[in-house]
């Protein structure tokens, strides 16, 4: 065994009852709790906005073109489905799939009840996974070129404050350029829940068709394009070919430009994470420095004996460094084995639950990949040891004359 590890496992022990012990025992917890801290709240955080990216992005699609003179009314303006925007869709590399939608402004009346409600028309060729996984009643309706449907898709926002159910008969009216209203007669095909309330309560299913004719417009023309990505982390990359490469009287968006409000909320938690991580490497990180200097000062006596006896200040140090580095990756081991071990618990069980109408989950998300962990552990590591060459400092400044009388 090296000379100085030999010495550091002698001079120190967790056991005996010495100060330096209790205060080596308050250094593990210290770090155990830093790092067990640090590993919930990176995952709960990258859970969370991953979730909320995840279900805003499912319902509202990656990337969308509409009109260049898009406006903020319900009312869309309408554009064909030419050679030239089908060519540039399919042309850009990154995209999955594309579907044709339009919103209109709608008004669902019952006996006793009048919600106001955008009515989505969706054609065949739309991708219902997203809603099939949530899913609560019924079917996801299917629609057809050749023949207009009159099913819908409700929330259970909608379907609970209409007191609608699967198969019931709903009216919807409309108003038209003339300010005329007119209504629609649907059925109620199947009814659903994203948790998204700024959605659910908003949106009800219907087939292009029927939005075409309320708008008169012909079988080719759409209100929008939804486009899917390979991947998420794609998006503006695929958007940016895309916008030059369609038509000049269009204009293709993301999900964020779209939803700058939620997007920005959650960009607002990174904050929240870095203040958590800077706070916990504080703490950790003087409780370290504390540590080993009471030890210093407990151990002045041995540190001029060894001086004495010919060993040199950085042999010194090393000992004193040995023993703090043993406390920081048992503290460490402790820390990750308390932070995982939850994540995993919560990620099987969903013990702590959430408010969906506040935070749009009913349980407390998480979500570490291995790297992360890593990355987090060498970090707090490298930070940890870069302080505490702060105290070792003292070392060179003992005096073996001195420190051996030192009580």
């Amino acid at each position: 065994m090296t000379g100085y590890k030999f010495i550091s496992n002698r001079l120190f022990s967790l056991s005996r009852q010495q100060l330096s012990s209790t205060v080596m025992r308050l250094a593990v917890a210290s770090v155990a709790l830093a790092i067990a801290v640090m590993l919930i709240s990176l995952a709960v955080v990258v859970g969370f906005k991953n979730q909320i990216r995840a279900k805003v992005v499912g319902f509202v699609a990656p990337i969308h073109i509409q009109s260049l003179d898009r406006n903020e009314s319900y009312e869309e303006r309408p554009f064909r489905m030419d050679e030239r925007l089908l060519a540039a869709l399919n042309r850009t590399e990154g995209i999955r799939h594309y579907q044709c939608v339009a919103d209109k402004a709608g008004m669902i009346k019952t006996d006793d009840e009048i919600q106001g409600v955008v009515m989505k028309g969706v054609g065949p060729e739309y991708d219902w996974s997203y809603f099939e996984g949530g899913l609560l009643e019924g079917a996801v309706p299917r629609y057809a070129d050749s023949v207009r449907s009159d099913e819908v898709l409700l929330s259970k926002a909608v379907a609970d404050k209409m007191l609608l159910a699967v198969g019931d008969p709903v009216r919807v009216w409309f108003v038209d350029e003339d300010m005329q209203a007119r209504g629609r007669k649907f059925t109620v095909k199947g009814i659903f829940e994203t948790g998204l309330s700024e959605f659910d309560e908003r949106y009800v299913f219907c087939d292009l068709n029927q939005i075409r004719r309320l708008n008169h417009w012909a079988d080719d023309e759409t209100g929008m394009v939804e486009v899917w990505t390979d991947r998420l982390d794609q998006v503006d990359a695929v958007n940016e070919n895309l916008y030059f490469s369609i038509p000049p009287t269009l204009a293709s968006y993301t999900a964020r430009d779209s939803n700058p409000q939620i997007f920005d909320w959650l960009d607002l938690l990174d904050t929240n994470v870095w203040l958590i991580l800077t706070l916990m490497f504080l703490v950790a990180g003087i409780t370290m420095i504390a540590m080993l200097l009471i030890i210093i000062i407990e151990k002045t006596s041995t540190i001029g004996l060894l001086k004495a006896m010919g060993a040199t200040d950085r042999f010194v140090r090393r000992v004193f460094m040995h023993r703090s580095l043993r406390i920081l990756l048992m503290g460490m081991l402790i820390g990750n084995a308390i932070g995982l071990g939850f994540c995993l618990v919560q990620y099987y069980t969903g013990f702590i639950h959430l408010n969906p109408e506040t935070y749009y989950l009913s349980s407390v998300p998480v979500e570490l990949s291995l790297t992360t962990v890593l990355a987090l552990n060498a970090v707090a590591l490298g930070v940890w040891m870069l302080l505490l060459l702060i105290p070792t400092g003292i070392i060179n400044r003992i005096r073996p004359a001195r420190s051996i009388r030192f009580d």
